[in-house]
């Protein structure tokens, strides 16, 4: 037992010096692991052995597997380990496990709800570890993990040519939808989150709560899920010959305000440190890579209307620039700490490189000579649709039942 509980802390220190973490397409935060905890001694007489024993164990292996995982989030592949594998499916397994245990310990008047000190790992915040004495905080900690364990697992889906962990033999298009019902999942984790566990939590345990448990950071995560959901469906519907401009456009659009509203979130908050900057700058660069389809999209549609070709033109010229940005924002991103790389482009990104740069020059006028704030300037506002995709309901499972006993006593 002391050297299983002893191998998470050698994994984080790995995990949170990592130089380099592959290919991206989904961004995924560093995970949050949790610390090694005794349930025996502050639960004393309270509960009977047996009950401590499982919430023991269930809690160690998720240590154990999460301290193993956490360098291993964009690896292609999952090597079994001396502690019977530590796949992304296994390690939420794990956690679905254990909340119907833990939720013993939350249950409104339940007198050993703080009597233990849950103390996890933290990775976008500078503080490394946080400790707290509310059992609701490990309730927050575990739907955090099962959320980030989903984006891997869509990452994962989306890079090409890698494995699919746990959907082999899946045609690229099954991998594009099974992703997107997985980022409404993560989201709904997410969500259920900020709803309804944050709330519970005093006031004071809320201002103590690390940066990657904020309520800032839990929302641009919810919303970065539903953007890149609706990013798969953009590139799905360019790929389709019936698929609209204005379908195409509408999608664009939405995304705009997905990541709009992510960026609003997260762009006050002092996340500073490696992790924490590179979160910030990936919400940036999809940002302004959203703004270049949409205006693309919608500059294709003023030219076949009425519009002037001064506010078609105007528009076209926005894509451009915002094309532009995005792939020194794209860059930037990359080379923050830990850095990472860019797969071949797909989907709406590989779109909008080839068409942008060979067909909006011949649509407009010196495009080299005016300054990028004049073009912003004039730049006709993007249609407002309301956003389509949202969070799945998420519930807590119900308590286990191994702890009917003691609520009689």
């Amino acid at each position: 037992m002391g050297c299983l509980l002893s191998t998470p802390d050698v994994a984080v220190g790995a995990g949170r010096r990592q130089k380099n973490i592959g290919e991206i397409v989904v961004y995924v935060p560093g995970l949050r692991i949790p610390r090694p905890l005794d349930f025996a001694q502050p639960l004393g007489d309270g509960i009977s052995k047996s009950l401590v024993e499982r919430l023991s164990a269930l809690r160690t292996r998720i240590e154990v597997m999460a301290g193993q995982e956490a360098p291993m989030t964009t690896k292609p592949r999952r090597a079994a380990t001396q502690h019977g594998g530590s796949t992304l499916t296994d390690l939420q397994q794990a956690l679905e496990d254990y909340l119907p245990v833990l939720l013993g310990l939350v249950e409104n008047g339940n007198r050993l709800k703080h009597n233990l000190r849950f103390c996890w790992i933290n990775q976008e915040d500078d503080v490394e570890e946080t400790t707290m004495s509310d059992s609701r905080y490990e309730v927050l900690s575990v739907l955090h993990l099962m959320a980030i364990l989903l984006l891997s697992q869509a990452n994962l889906l989306l890079l090409p040519n890698k494995s699919t962990g746990g959907y082999q033999n899946t045609s690229v298009e099954e991998c594009k939808r099974a992703s997107i019902h997985i980022f409404l999942k993560a989201a709904g984790y997410l969500d259920f989150a900020v709803q309804k566990v944050l709330p519970q939590l005093p006031l004071e345990l809320r201002n103590d709560l690390p940066l990657d448990l904020t309520e800032g950071v839990l929302k641009s995560l919810c919303l970065q899920a539903l953007g890149q959901g609706v990013e798969i469906q953009l590139g799905m519907a360019i790929d389709s010959i019936k698929a609209t401009l204005a379908v195409k456009r509408r999608l664009a659009c939405e995304i705009v305000k997905y990541w709009h509203q992510a960026h609003e979130y997260i762009k006050d908050l002092p996340l500073a440190n490696g992790w924490g900057e590179k979160h910030k700058l990936f919400v940036k660069w999809k940002h302004i890579e959203a703004k270049a389809a949409a205006y693309y999209l919608h500059g294709l549609i003023l030219e076949e209307g009425n519009t002037s070709a001064g506010i078609t033109a105007a528009a076209l010229q926005a894509a451009e620039e915002y094309l532009k940005e995005s792939k020194k924002a794209c860059d930037a991103f990359h080379t923050a700490l830990p850095s990472s790389r860019n797969p071949p482009l797909w989907g709406a990104s590989k779109y909008l490189s080839e068409k942008i740069p060979n067909d909006i020059p011949s649509k407009t006028i010196n495009t080299d000579s005016q300054k990028h704030e004049l073009i912003m300037q004039v730049a006709p506002a993007l249609p407002d649709f309301q956003l389509s995709l949202k969070p799945d309901e998420y519930q807590l499972p119900s308590m286990d039942p191994s702890w009917n006993q003691v609520h009689n006593n």
